[in-house]
């Protein structure tokens, strides 16, 4: 039994390197091309997921204090002001 379904795909400007992909050889079809970058994509959402669960593990294991709210807009605001940004909520 099939557990795939044939779908339509526009292209648009990728189709250019579906093709040359195609004519080089190194791919036998366009569902071929198609698999390989979705299983490069999903390699890359994989390693960005990796990256942001390290980060998050290294800001709660950090020991520094943490800081409230209001204290990190205050200082948004503050470098906002001093690179020459519009001042908070006067608008």
């Amino acid at each position: 039994m099939r557990t795939s379904k044939p779908i339509t795909v526009t292209l648009g400007s990728q189709q250019k390197s579906l093709d040359t992909r195609l004519e080089s050889g190194a791919y036998s079809s366009a569902s071929e091309v198609l698999r390989a970058a979705l299983r490069a994509l999903d390699r890359e959402d994989d390693a960005i997921n990796e990256i942001m669960r390290q980060k998050i593990r290294e800001a709660l294991d950090d020991p520094r204090p943490d800081i409230d709210a209001e204290t990190v807009f205050d200082r948004i605001e503050q470098l906002h002001a001093e690179r020459g940004g519009v001042g908070g909520n006067d608008e």
